[in-house]
């Protein structure tokens, strides 16, 4: 099976295609620094299975790329690699499409159990997330839906909120992200009124203790 791994840490990519080299049965085709860059890289190859980490700043992240590249690239299974254990990451990539969720830390053999898995269309739940999602589908929770910004906010919302609340200017998010400025005042207008905001104080301290810095 042809591989693609996405990793801002170049250690991390090299550790882990040696490890997947190493296997009979694959072959990492290509590396990526961030989510833009993993989206050209399966463009190109058309891998089997993309490896996506999901914080790689400054690039774009995991939890935003998974949405584009199943929608372009549907036959490419994406197994997220990641330290997070936070379970509002795991119900949001699920439904963007991703295949399966491994921690980092996960031992060798578990994470080239969790390819091949992925790859015969199963979806591999690490062990230690596995209780949080049988959990919310058994009983799935009906709170307030605004104190989860994955619920509440679209996939540009989610890029535009952590760069407003590390203090860009509409004109770099422009930048950034390809689109207009008065797009990005209009998204900004759209965030602070779903979220219940009135300044930009609070979206930071509603950022960070969502852990959206790093998206």
């Amino acid at each position: 099976m042809r591989i693609v791994i996405a990793d801002d840490h170049a250690v991390v990519r090299s550790g882990f295609s040696m490890i997947l080299n190493f296997q009979e049965d694959m072959e990492v085709v290509a590396t990526a620094a961030d989510g833009r860059e993993a989206f050209q890289m399966v463009a190109k190859h058309e891998p089997d299975v993309l490896l996506l980490d999901i914080s790689m700043p400054p690039g774009e992240s995991g939890l935003i790329a998974t949405g584009k590249i199943k929608e372009a690239f549907p036959d490419t299974k994406i197994l997220i690699l990641t330290m997070f254990d936070d379970d509002e990451y795991l119900f949001y990539l699920l439904k963007s499409g991703a295949n399966g969720y491994i921690l980092k830390n996960s031992p060798d053999e578990e994470l080239v159990s969790a390819i091949r898995m992925v790859h015969n269309g199963g979806t591999y739940i690490d062990p230690k997330l596995a209780s949080t999602l049988v959990n919310e589908l058994i009983n799935p929770t009906d709170g307030n839906e605004t104190s989860d910004p994955f619920k509440i906010l679209t996939k540009r919302e989610l890029e535009i909120l952590p760069l407003v609340a590390r203090g860009y200017g509409n004109k770099d998010i422009s930048e950034k992200l390809f689109i207009s400025v008065k797009t990005v005042e209009a998204h900004k207008s759209r965030i602070m009124s779903k979220l219940g905001f009135k300044s930009r104080p609070e979206l930071v301290d509603y950022a960070i203790k969502k852990k959206l810095m790093d998206l």
